[in-house]
């Protein structure tokens, strides 16, 4: 398959597991966690980093080519996925919900319709449920989105984005002519609570994260708000709803969005991002996490417990 036509900027990558042993029927958006240019995304993609993407979004929409379309990117933390996967940085804000401009998200909306053209798609389907995702078979018309955070510990697409892949599935489907299964755009998301203090907020994200469920709080009429999921059909958020109270959790379903609400991560995730070496060295790092709001102490310890 040729590579997109849309692309201003190429820079091979030699980060990649070569010809794909499967064909393509996801694409998974990333954010790179940087207001980048295109060419900065492929210059972070050296010989030796362990880690490349096919596309790169730059912050200002325009997009890069780093890895051939045919080839495996070193993308998701997930070889299968990665395999069958179009996987695509985008330019974000450092910090969460990891923003992304207006141009960017235009261009990820025209780069996957691009792609869902070539590859003889008609529609692009986001089901916001890791387990229905990975056990769905798609039809040979269907392309999937699929994140990161489902393979690995961590918040990428972030919150900006993933609240709003519904969208862009809604979106590209409609330039594809097919058939979308939420025509009107609505979004049905499963709430666990709604709180007047963030710190009581924060508290209930923890719950129902360590429970095992992809949530996010967004902020809405005064109020700081759990959500899981953002569905296109409403019998699927009625489904997590009912995952949910079975794990012990008050539920309701709503259509409201909110604006997503930055969250701070647990001295645990920041630690083991240290070691990953993503805050630097020294009294680098140091500056980092202080200037981000971390306890340095509570998370150099974190990083000594997990060094041994």
């Amino acid at each position: 398959m040729s590579n997109s036509s849309l692309i201003s900027y190429t820079k091979l990558s030699p980060n990649h597991s070569g010809q794909r042993t499967h064909s393509v029927d996801r694409i998974t958006p990333h954010c790179v966690v940087g207001q980048l240019s295109c060419e900065t995304i492929c210059d972070c993609f050296p010989a030796g980093r362990g880690a490349s993407c096919n596309y790169g979004i730059g912050k200002d929409g325009r997009i890069a080519l780093c890895v051939d379309e045919d080839n495996r990117s070193w993308c998701s933390s997930s070889n299968a996925n990665d395999q069958r996967a179009i996987t695509i940085e985008c330019a974000s804000d450092k910090t969460e919900p990891y923003a992304m401009t207006d141009a960017v998200y235009a261009s990820l909306i025209d780069l996957c319709t691009d792609i869902c053209k070539r590859y003889r798609k008609t529609k692009l389907l986001w089901f916001a449920d890791k387990e229905k995702t990975l056990a769905y078979n798609p039809a040979a018309n269907e392309m999937i989105i699929t994140v990161h955070r489902w393979f690995a510990n961590k918040s990428c697409p972030g919150d900006w984005l993933y609240n709003r892949l519904g969208d862009l599935a809604a979106k590209v489907t409609a330039k594809l002519g097919g058939t979308a299964s939420n025509p009107s755009g609505t979004l049905y998301r499963v709430q666990t609570g709604a709180y007047t203090k963030k710190v009581n907020a924060d508290a209930q994200l923890e719950k129902v994260k360590a429970a095992g469920f992809d949530t996010y709080m967004v902020q809405a009429g005064g109020y700081y708000k759990i959500q899981v999921g953002a569905y296109s059909k409403k019998e699927n958020a009625v489904a997590m709803a009912a995952k949910l109270k079975a794990a012990g959790f008050d539920t309701f379903i709503t259509t409201e969005q909110g604006t997503a609400v930055t969250v701070k991560k647990s001295v645990q995730e920041i630690a083991r991002e240290v070691v990953a070496g993503k805050w630097g060295n020294g009294e680098e790092r140091k500056k980092k996490l202080i200037a981000a709001g971390y306890d340095y102490s509570a998370v150099q310890a974190a990083v000594n417990a997990l060094m041994g």
